[in-house]
């Protein structure tokens, strides 16, 4: 039997409630990103991990707010807790990888391409995993096409999300580029829950898993919390809206130690513009006086 599906069941309150929480993940996580292009190369592991775990909790928190408003009429809807956890894991560690490719490769060419689409498929398979980890009375269908379309805009959104903060131009094109990202997580959503058909079984049973309220609830507690403190550390950064640095910092020129270049540099500067002494020509000496 096929049932009815409904993903507005609270009208147009979790879509933009969704898609604020994956722009706000996708804001902090890529500007992470931005900041670990500015540091030192021993602090650029930690800003990508922030980044990756940000992004991860914000498209995880987006994709289950916007199950809080997907009903089956005919069937409750309950989540396996293994799989639910899991596709949070998934979110986070195929992001992380592309991001650090793009933070340690550049946001450019090969690098950017791939990052973008691990990225993207990241966004993808947390979508399909937690979808997975959903319990009723029937079993899923997916259109193949629809389903090909959304992860399709997963990357292509989720790369120019990646090319924009790489440029490394302050807040508009952070902003633009958050915006972005959540657009592609959301647009993603949508999509795949489009793909989506459910056929009823005609024997009613109990449904394992646990209900959405006892579930989902206490769990997004932790990735919001999460994500505010991601935001205060990211807001109270010092170089939070820092161009690109002027000069190349010492460590990127390996074999040279950073205080004997700045020594070496700093007393050339003298010798550069230190007036000549005038030298006496004196007779010759007599040699006892050698």
């Amino acid at each position: 039997m096929q049932g009815t599906v409904d993903g507005f069941s609270y009208g147009l309150v979790t879509p933009l409630v969704a898609y604020l929480m994956a722009s706000l993940g996708g804001a902090l996580g890529l500007r992470c990103t931005t900041r670990s292009l500015l540091v030192a190369r021993s602090w650029r592991p930690g800003w990508l991990a922030l980044g990756s775990a940000a992004i991860g909790s914000g498209i995880w928190t987006m994709h289950f707010i916007a199950m809080m408003g997907f009903t089956v009429h005919g069937s409750p809807i309950h989540y396996d807790m293994t799989m639910t956890f899991a596709s949070l894991a998934v979110a986070i560690v195929m992001v992380g990888v592309g991001i650090f490719i793009v933070g340690y490769k550049g946001a450019r060419g090969t690098a950017l391409f791939t990052g973008g689409t691990l990225t993207g498929l990241g966004i993808a398979s947390m979508h399909y995993l937690g979808m997975a980890g959903m319990r009723l009375r029937g079993r899923l269908e997916y259109d193949t096409l629809t389903v090909s379309v959304s992860v399709a805009i997963a990357m292509a959104a989720a790369t120019a999300a990646l090319w924009a903060a790489g440029q490394i131009r302050g807040w508009a094109w952070s902003v633009g580029a958050s915006l972005v990202m959540g657009l592609a997580v959301t647009g993603m959503h949508y999509t795949g829950m489009a793909a989506l058909d459910v056929h009823l079984h005609e024997a009613a049973g109990p449904v394992a898993g646990e209900s959405p309220a006892a579930l989902l609830a206490p769990m997004m507690i932790g990735p919001l919390a999460f994500l505010l403190l991601a935001g205060v550390v990211v807001m109270f950064d010092p170089m939070m809206v820092m161009g690109r640095p002027a000069v190349v910092t010492d460590e990127r020129k390996p074999g040279v130690p950073a205080h004997t270049r700045t020594t070496v540099r700093h007393s050339a500067g003298r010798l550069r513009f230190r007036p000549r002494r005038q030298v006496e020509h004196r007779g010759a000496r007599a040699p006892q006086n050698r």
